[in-house]
């Protein structure tokens, strides 16, 4: 689902562009510091390391400024820090590039790759790895999709042009279409619309749920397709909420295929992957009108779910 791009302040170092998180904003936050909220944020990162990143000015504002290693906690600004590149495992599946121009790289990205770094993966990202293959260091996305998900990812070559694009998702104009594959109900009714407001799960940061308040999320769901107890499904997220898509299938009863998320977590962000069960959600098809050029634009994927 969409997300802010990194600020065009913060340079990348050694090819790898810094990692950003946002601190919530909270009317009693429980950290007085940044550092202390990035270190009970990532504790698999000691805190003296975290204290070590903020003397050595890697620790940031979005205005490129370095953070005093004793910096007040703020909600709702955003920090950006570089990362340690540790010994990656690859992964094993490789991206498409479906298009590019002057302005846009549309990429067809596989199962269990991350967009952006993140966690334990610098190198190991479809930015990175788009970054040194066409000669892009000023690439950047201009939305993301989980790791876990495959399929389109739209970057912004021009920096000056970011914003521009990136408004066709804050303004929702922007049409996506996602794939799924879950189980067969044969007593719900479709198409149909799941509004409901989704929040980051206190108990673990990683996942979302559905709580009591105004909606802040909404998804158009058909079936499209049946094969005995499954079915395969089209999303049209309206919104873009962190794992949306998901959220709103288990909380219909309709986890999708391959999910460690919900309804229980079964795979923790630290965890070794299995690539024989990926989650069967695929971001289908996008469609806008360039806000640069004026065209009409449709990509589609090229991955196709498994269903076996």
């Amino acid at each position: 689902m969409s997300r802010s791009p990194h600020s065009v302040s913060i340079p990348a170092q050694q090819g790898v562009s810094a990692s950003c998180v946002t601190l919530p904003p909270l009317k009693t936050p429980p950290w007085a510091t940044v550092l202390d909220f990035l270190h009970h944020r990532m504790p698999a990162i000691p805190r003296a390391d975290w204290a070590q990143r903020l003397v050595q000015g890697r620790v940031l504002t979005d205005n490129g400024e370095a953070l005093a290693p004793d910096a007040p906690y703020v909600g709702g600004t955003r920090v950006y820090y570089y990362r340690d590149v540790p010994n990656e495992a690859p992964i094993p599946f490789e991206e498409t590039v479906l298009f590019q121009d002057a302005h846009l790289v549309v990429a067809d990205k596989p199962h269990f790759l991350p967009v952006t770094p993140g966690g334990r993966y610098v190198r190991q990202t479809l930015l990175w790895r788009l970054q040194q293959r066409l000669g892009l260091p000023q690439l950047a996305p201009l939305h993301r999709i989980d790791r876990e998900t495959a399929g389109l990812v739209l970057f912004a070559v021009q920096p000056s042009e970011r914003g521009a694009y990136h408004a066709l998702f804050s303004e929702r104009t922007m049409r996506k279409t996602y794939e799924a594959v879950a189980l067969h109900r044969p007593e719900m009714n479709f198409p149909l619309t799941r509004c409901s407001r989704i929040e980051e799960d206190p108990e673990h940061f990683f996942s979302m749920v559905e709580t009591a308040g105004e909606p802040n999320s909404e998804t158009r769901i058909e079936q499209t397709e049946v094969r005995g107890a499954w079915a395969r499904y089209t999303l049209s997220p309206v919104t873009g909420k962190r794992h949306q898509l998901r959220v709103h299938m288990n909380a219909l009863s309709l986890p999708i295929v391959g999910d460690q998320l919900y309804p229980t977590v079964l795979h923790g962000p630290d965890d070794p992957e299995n690539f024989q069960a990926p989650l069967c959600l695929l971001a289908k098809a996008i469609a806008f009108t360039d806000p640069v050029t004026g065209e009409a634009r449709r990509f589609e994927s090229q991955r196709l779910l498994d269903w076996s």
